[in-house]
């Protein structure tokens, strides 16, 4: 996984509206780029209106809210308007995102061992340097967690 002081590695992905976006676009402003494992799903949902519901908080601190999963771009638009959600949701369908940062692990659960999603949250500078890298983060405190640290 990346660390801190570590630039982010850049990419181009789908967002929920079918255009790309960049991390590059968003120099000089801090990104919180969170990696979450499905939309609709219970801890999905309360991780993604977290966020929306701090949303304010983090705009007043110049920070922009990335959140990305494996789901396609119609799936995030569904989850955007169903909870109301007013920052950007990218599709990383085949994981080259997931992999770059590092998120796509060997995960146990019940004894079973599988690939997936560790739910995981960067905070980026405005030059593009990992401020923090925080692994395994619980979906409910996440975006408050993540709006003291700002």
């Amino acid at each position: 996984m990346l660390e801190t002081g570590m630039t982010a590695p850049d990419f181009t992905l789908k967002d929920q509206n079918g255009n790309d976006r960049s991390l590059s676009e968003f120099r000089g402003q801090t990104v919180v780029l969170y990696f979450y494992p499905k939309d609709n799903t219970s801890g999905c949902t309360k991780q993604a209106c977290g966020f929306a519901e701090l949303f304010p908080s983090f705009r007043e601190k110049g920070a922009v809210v990335i959140g990305i999963s494996r789901d396609s771009v119609a799936s995030h638009k569904k989850f955007e308007e169903k909870y109301s959600l007013p920052f950007i949701l990218l599709s990383d369908p085949d994981r080259i995102v997931h992999e770059a940062y590092g998120v796509w692990q060997l995960k146990k659960n019940y004894g079973k061992e599988t690939m997936g999603v560790v739910r995981t949250t960067f905070l980026i500078d405005p030059e593009g340097r990992i401020i923090k890298a925080k692994e395994k983060v619980k979906a409910a405190d996440n975006p408050s967690d993540t709006l003291k640290l700002l």
